[in-house]
């Protein structure tokens, strides 16, 4: 029971009401927004070209509200912008209940794209807040394993729902993100978590934009991400078309694959980040590149059951390597006034989200799936190269660090 009691109290209330209402929020999430283009498609008969810009639009804010929203929570601080972010976002779910227009339907995910990109910089920055430094890689990894419990189990709902109730589900996603605000509403008010992380420095927008251009290492980092974003895109854009159209029950082994890499993480993350611990995070993210380019690269020779699952096995445990390790260097790399600022930049990753479904629907019209997944391992392999640069400016950022604690 002390133990228990013990690895509680190693994280502050708050960072544990964030996890769990991650698992809540994203396993709804998860139950609604990976069958919004079915949704559009049997409902209200959109063309795929509608579909395709209404799914794409949510990346495409996020890319750009994750600044803006990160700078916003350094400035005014974390708690208006998060719970904000949380209101606004159950009534976007509302919103899909409701609309009817396409155009209602691409306005509302592009500010569901904004909400997200608010509020997911902001809650980890407000995560690095309250939680000591040597305990922030596990407090990432426990997120990280937070949304896939969530991933692991929302589809699955979501299918069921889909073929009975669609509506159902953006009713049961918009009641989850409201509760998930008034609790953290209420509980932040008992422990009495203001606005003590608001910035006392004015902090100006194109003060932001200059971290970028400033810090070598974070500008590396982010460019290397985009391309493993490139890559892992793939998984709910074109895996699923080409397992459909070159094996037999493709469709139900790309829903298996879906549930095989949710649970991988979920048993896998916390003790392949307490390995990772013990290298610099860069590094880890060179080791993870690699697996992920490997992991895609398998997918271009895959025939049936067992090399399926083996190529998302090996992708899966180069995501487990990288996501984590991107929070952690960031939280590394940001001055403390300018932490949620520097969270947002690396929402900028999200341009890979954005660009990969393109990328990848043109080289599988034009060239087959075998090629097409050659082709983006060979992209999201040269996020290696810019790890590799990125962990060179990081040891000189760092360097007083090493220093201090040798």
């Amino acid at each position: 029971m002390n133990r228990i009691k013990n690895y509680v109290a190693q994280f502050h209330p708050i960072v544990w009401v964030l996890l769990i209402g991650t698992v809540l929020a994203r396993g709804a999430s998860f139950m609604t927004l990976p069958f919004l283009s079915i949704y559009l498609s049997k409902n209200l008969h959109l063309h795929p070209i509608v579909i395709g810009l209404t799914v794409g639009m949510s990346p495409l804010m996020a890319t750009i509200g994750g600044f803006i929203g990160g700078h916003l929570s350094d400035r005014f601080g974390r708690k208006p912008i998060m719970l904000s972010a949380l209101f606004v976002w159950a009534f976007v779910f509302y919103g899909f209940m409701i609309a009817k227009d396409p155009i209602v339907f691409i306005l509302l995910n592009a500010l569901n794209g904004l909400c997200n990109s608010f509020f997911e910089p902001t809650s980890q920055a407000l995560m690095a807040d309250l939680t000591e430094t040597k305990k922030r890689m596990k407090a990432y990894s426990m997120r990280y394993t937070a949304i896939n419990i969530g991933a692991s189990v929302g589809p699955l709902l979501g299918a069921y729902l889909a073929s009975t109730s669609a509506k159902s589900t953006f009713l049961i996603t918009g009641t989850m993100y409201l509760i998930y605000a008034i609790v953290l509403t209420i509980i932040m008010k008992q422990l009495k978590i203001s606005n003590h992380n608001q910035s006392k420095h004015q902090v100006r927008i194109a003060d932001a934009f200059l971290i970028i251009r400033k810090d070598k290492a974070l500008r590396y980092l982010i460019l290397g991400v985009i391309l493993i974003n490139a890559g892992y895109a793939q998984i709910e854009s074109t895996l699923p078309q080409y397992l459909g159209s070159s094996i037999q029950n493709g469709v139900f082994i790309y829903s298996a694959l879906l549930s095989i890499n949710a649970v991988t993480v979920v048993v896998l993350q916390m003790p392949i980040s307490h390995l990772a611990e013990k290298f610099r995070p860069m590094q880890v993210m060179m080791a993870g590149a690699i697996l992920m380019a490997l992991g895609l690269f398998s997918f271009s020779f895959v025939s049936g059951w067992v090399t399926a699952v083996v190529a998302i096995l090996i992708l899966t445990l180069g995501e487990i390597l990288v996501f984590p390790s991107n929070s952690l260097l960031i939280d590394q790399l940001a001055e403390e006034q300018l932490r949620g600022t520097y969270f947002g930049a690396g929402q900028f990753r999200k341009i890979g989200h954005f660009l990969g479904p393109i990328l990848g629907g043109y080289l599988l019209s034009h060239t087959g799936g075998s090629l097409l997944f050659i082709i983006i391992a060979i992209i999201t392999f040269g996020s290696v190269l810019f790890f590799h640069y990125g962990n060179q400016e990081y040891v000189k950022v760092m360097a007083p660090v090493y220093k201090e604690n040798a």
